[in-house]
């Protein structure tokens, strides 16, 4: 059941759309936020508000790789999967992130703190291998630098 405070921001994004459907992106988002994934009956009581069928808002949760339909961790490593990624080292940091993690794309550390993604570009070619972490981007990655960075994550 989608918390008051849910209800009430996705009513001020439909207040800035011009056709309710516009906001689903949004009202997903809004829901995701604060629960770290949007599980089935959360998707069908926001189809409701938009006016969709739950396979409608579904198909556009499941289109959008940033929406996630299962639990993940309390941090998500979406590591980029570009060319421009591939061509400077990121297979060997996908490898790193798989013994240190001890997981593979799609899964989760056993204790819940991480969920390692793929991600078809960050748009940070420049900065290649890239990485974003809880909306944070890496650049310039090294293995070393991937440790330094799930270190300081190790308490959070």
């Amino acid at each position: 059941m989608l918390t008051e405070q849910e209800k009430k921001e996705i009513d001020e994004e439909l207040n800035r759309s011009v056709h309710k459907r516009a906001a689903c992106v949004d009202a997903l988002k809004i829901v995701q936020r604060r629960r770290g994934w949007v599980s089935d009956e959360s998707l069908a009581e926001i189809a409701g508000l938009l006016d969709m069928t739950t396979e409608e808002l579904d198909s556009v949760a499941t289109f959008y790789n940033l929406i996630y339909r299962r639990p993940v961790g309390r941090h998500v490593v979406l590591l980029c999967d570009s060319i421009s990624c591939w061509i400077v080292g990121q297979e060997e940091l996908y490898a790193h992130l798989k013994k240190r993690l001890g997981i593979d794309w799609g899964q989760t550390t056993p204790d819940n703190k991480f969920t390692l993604l793929p991600v078809a570009c960050l748009g940070a070619c420049d900065l290649a291998p890239a990485m974003m972490i809880d909306d944070e981007l890496h650049g310039g990655l090294t293995p070393q630098k991937l440790d330094e960075i799930l270190d300081t994550m190790k308490h959070s």
